[in-house]
Order: C-alpha cells, then structure tokens, then sequence
C-alpha cells in the first residue's frame, strides 16, 4: 500500500511528463502575445542562438562571404527543427528555470549568482588545484549568468550528447545535396575539434564538488552554495539527473524536491531549510522526517520509472 508521501510524488511526476509537448507547442506557436511567459521566450533564444552558431559553421565551410547574416535568416528554421528533440527542450527548459531561480533568490535572500561564499572560500583554498578549478567555475558561470541576460547558450556548454544531436540535425536538415553535405561534414569537424566538454560549466561544477570530498554537503545549503552548485550537488545527492533535480524545485513538485533533499541525506530540520530557500510559504508534505535517506531515492526512483 502506497503511502500518501509517495501518491504525491508520483502525482508530480505525471505533471512533468506534460512539460515537453506543452512547451513544444508554445515554442511553435506564431501568436507570442498568448504564451509572452519569460521561461518560453528564453527557451526560444537559446534554440535560435545554437542554430545560429550551427549554420555559421555551415556557411563557413561553404566559404560564404557573409556567415552571420545568411544565419540570421536561416537560424530560425533550424531552431525548429531541434525543437522537435526531447532532450534539447528538457535542457534548455531547465536551464531557464535555473536562471529563474537565481534571479529570484538573489532579490530574495541575497544569494550571489556569481561569487557565492562557497565558491569564495574554495578560491582561497591553499591547494592550488583546488583553488585554480573554484577560479575556473567563477568565469564560466559568470559567462552563464552573462548568456542567460542574453537569452544565449555557447555550443560549448552544451553536453556531449546534445553536441551530437545538434551536429546531426544539420546534417539531416541540410540534405542529401552532395555539396551541402560536404559542407555540413566539415561544419560539423570544425564545431567538435573547438568544443572541449571538460571545460563546461557543469563539468566544472562537478569537478569542484569531487574536490571537497566530505564537504560536498555544504554545497546543499543555497545561501552559501549559490544555485548553480545547489541544483549540482542535488542531482548528485539524490541520483536524480541535473534536469529532473531542477524540475524538483518548481511550483507544484514540493513532494519531490523534499524527498530530494532526503534522499541526499539532509536532516529533517536542514531539508525544511533548503525547500523554504525556495518556497517560503509553502507547507512540507506530513511524515517526510520518518523518511529514511534510501527510501526517499528509492521512492524517486519509483516514480521515475
């Protein structure tokens, strides 16, 4: 027999499986002034902007005269066309929900999006590799925080698996034209030799919390941490992956993201904390405390599945 813990759970989960058609649907939709919700217009950006950087790298192995204006025009097709992918809108919906979240505890509770304590104190950490990878997360999230204003993404940030996607949509969009393809084939050469995954903002996230060890945990406090690293440490905690870890902290999936932050082995008192972080007025779900750590990550496991 279920326990009402895990019919809430369970319930949030369906509501996620109904992100993706949804915001697909808007994405598409020509009448902006029904769907003018800021997640869906940044959602929109970072499409347009990675077609854009992939049809310059098109037009640039087609030698063409003016690479960023034969992608202003064409960007927006092929911006489409990788909006028809799961994984691309899972990623890019929750990046924006993640930005969401840093705007809005920083004016909330001060919380720095750039420069929080935590990744103060790791800079000036006497090991200097310890230091020089916290030194290395400040660029690129601040690179992060400067795309996200921009409603952008650098194909660099993308994961490996969304890089091969993105390249094979070109070349899929493209043709079979024997030159057009020729071209996208070199396109798609050039876009991986320049990518370097290690160098990610989230690889760097995660290399700096391998380095802390034990002290990964402090990463689950959100004051201290930052969001970036918060959301990191979460989907690390409690096996989530980083995606379904964000979607935890949205309105609507407390049941979830409490069980999260059980699973990751917070006490009762420090998951009360955190889930307040970011729902302030909300009411947690009855008996969570009784919830040991493994069963709340098999009960996410469970609704997982």
């Amino acid at each position: 027999m279920s326990s009402p813990l895990a019919d809430d759970v369970a319930a949030a989960r369906g509501a996620v499986a109904h992100v993706v058609p949804i915001l697909r649907h808007l994405l598409r939709s020509d009448n902006n002034s029904l769907f003018s919700d800021e997640i869906v217009a940044r959602v929109r950006g970072m499409f347009v902007d990675v077609a854009r950087q992939l049809v310059i790298a098109l037009a640039e192995a087609a030698g063409h005269a003016e690479p960023e204006g034969w992608a202003h025009e064409a960007a927006e097709e092929l911006a489409h066309v990788l909006a028809e992918n799961p994984a691309f809108l899972e990623h890019f919906h929750t990046l924006a929900l993640e930005w969401q979240w840093t705007v809005r505890l920083e004016r909330s509770r001060g919380v720095d999006p750039v420069l929080p304590p935590l990744l103060q104190s790791r800079m000036a950490d006497p090991d200097a590799q310890a230091s020089a990878g916290a030194m290395n997360l400040l660029a690129a999230q601040a690179r992060f925080c400067q795309s996200q204003r921009r409603m952008q993404l650098p194909l660099g940030e993308l994961p490996g698996d969304l890089v091969h996607i993105a390249l094979v949509t070109l070349r899929a969009h493209v043709g079979l034209d024997g030159s057009a393809e020729a071209y996208a084939l070199i396109a798609e050469r050039g876009v991986r030799a320049r990518i370097d995954e290690t160098r990610s903002r989230l690889a760097q996230m995660g290399r700096v919390l391998d380095a802390m060890g034990e002290k990964a945990a402090a990463a689950l406090e959100v004051d201290k941490a930052g969001v970036a690293l918060f959301l990191t440490a979460l989907a690390r905690g409690s096996g989530l992956s980083r995606e379904a870890a964000i979607m935890a902290t949205v309105e609507g999936q407390l049941p979830r993201f409490v069980l999260a932050l059980r699973a990751c082995g917070l006490v009762p008192a420090a998951v009360t904390q955190a889930a307040l972080a970011f729902h302030p007025e909300a009411n947690l779900p009855q008996g969570f405390a009784d919830i040991t750590p493994a069963k709340a990550a098999a009960l996410l496991a469970q609704a997982g599945a």
